[in-house]
């Protein structure tokens, strides 16, 4: 970045009043009638991301012969296209956006912790994982006062005016006491001033 430039009314670049975007993630409370349909939608979320684990887990190690076994890592898009099928063969409520999604966080986390597999999320028990739904950008929708998600209307307590911001990529997430919340990416101009 340039240095602040103090005589031509200039900052980084930019004129000073001018509007820079910045990106922001906002976090609502979803009312909790919902949360039977966002905890079957967790549900299906951490069916996709077992099976993405036990194909990556299986098809990691590949026999050459006169080599031995050989550390192929799968990545995000052959697991999508491997994967792609298995909401209709699973009858999942999720859209394509948030196997998509839910793929590429494994694959990400995988990479990051240079594993082949990774931690089973359990849906039940004493040890289940929080229940998390992510989608893509253009996934989900403020239609009427409400959040559209996968054909689903979800009311939410709308504390800063959410239908202003055009929505990027997102998630539902429950915290420990079971209640769910909607965090959303979105750009919000502001001032530059000095």
């Amino acid at each position: 970045m340039k240095p602040l430039k103090l005589f031509g009314h200039k900052m980084n670049g930019v004129p000073l009043g001018a509007m820079k975007p910045i990106i922001k993630t906002l976090s609502v409370r979803v009312h909790d009638k919902h949360a039977s349909v966002l905890n079957r939608m967790a549900f299906d979320v951490n069916q996709v991301w077992n099976a993405a684990n036990a194909y990556s887990d299986e098809f990691s190690w590949v026999f050459v012969p006169e080599v031995g076994y050989m550390n192929f890592g799968t990545s995000a898009f052959e697991l999508m296209k491997d994967l792609k099928g298995i909401r209709k063969e699973r009858g999942m409520i999720i859209d394509s956006t948030a196997v998509q999604e839910t793929i590429a966080v494994h694959a990400k986390a995988r990479k990051q912790f240079k594993k082949n597999k990774l931690h089973w999320r359990c849906s039940g028990g004493a040890r289940c994982a929080l229940g998390w739904v992510p989608f893509k950008s253009g996934a989900a929708k403020w239609v009427n006062g409400q959040v559209r998600y996968a054909g689903l209307y979800f009311k939410v307590w709308d504390s800063y005016g959410l239908s202003q911001f055009d929505f990027r990529s997102g998630c539902f997430s429950q915290d420990a006491r079971g209640r769910w919340y909607f965090n959303i990416v979105v750009h919000v101009d502001v001032d530059i001033r000095q």
